[in-house]
């Protein structure tokens, strides 16, 4: 497993990867929060499909950098959650919530 990262990908989108837990937590909160505020007005896309592993934590940078896009007055929407992530979103019940793409939530 490797450490927590988030960078800008090729088409704006933010893209989670490695591990997310509170050792990567506080770094890659300040990060995204950066790249989400250089790049007013456009729709965020997060893609969490490089994610590893995740706590709770990983659900906390995806509420936080929806809070700061939606302050940007940009669309948000999610894709690529991996099951542990969807499972803690489920259980504790941020589904309506989090802006999840439909594969995301495995639904045709």
């Amino acid at each position: 497993m490797s450490d927590g990262r988030v960078e800008s990908g090729a088409r704006g989108e933010l893209r989670l990867g490695g591990v997310l837990d509170y050792r990567s937590g506080p770094a890659l909160r300040r990060a995204g929060q950066a790249l989400i505020g250089a790049a007013k007005g456009e729709p965020l896309l997060i893609d969490c499909s490089a994610v590893e592993k995740s706590s709770s934590v990983g659900l906390s940078l995806l509420l936080a950098f929806t809070r700061d896009a939606t302050a940007l007055g940009r669309d948000v929407a999610i894709v690529g959650m991996p099951g542990d992530m969807l499972e803690i979103a489920r259980v504790s019940g941020l589904l309506d919530v989090l802006s999840l793409a439909d594969e995301t939530r495995g639904v045709a």
